[in-house]
C-alpha cells in the first residue's frame, strides 16, 4: 500500500533492503581462518569448545561480549529510503 510519492511495493523493498544490509554487516564480521588459542585482546586462553564451535574465533567470551555491546549503537535504520535522507 504505497502512498504519496512512493510506488507500490516500495515499503517492502525498503524492508528487504534493510534486512539485506544487516545480513551483509553481520556476515562481514564472521571470523574466518584458524581459531586462535589465546584472545587477541586480553591474551586469555580461548576454551577448546569455543574454538571448535566458532571456526576462526579470535576473542574470548568476555572480550566478544564487550565488543557486541559496543556494536549495539548501530541504528539498523535504512536511510536510503527515508524521507529525511531525501530532504537533506
Amino acid at each position: 500500500m504505497a502512498g504519496g510519492w512512493s510506488r507500490d511495493g516500495a515499503e517492502q523493498e525498503q524492508i528487504e533492503s534493510t534486512v539485506e544490509d544487516a545480513l551483509q554487516r553481520v556476515r562481514s564480521q564472521l571470523p574466518t581462518g584458524e581459531s586462535l588459542r589465546h584472545c587477541e585482546e586480553c591474551g586469555d586462553e580461548i576454551p577448546q569448545a569455543r574454538r571448535e564451535a566458532i571456526k576462526g574465533v579470535r576473542l574470548c567470551i568476555a572480550c566478544q561480549s564487550e565488543r557486541d555491546k559496543q556494536q549495539t549503537a548501530y541504528s539498523g535504520y535504512n536511510r536510503r529510503g527515508s524521507k529525511d535522507s531525501q530532504l537533506r
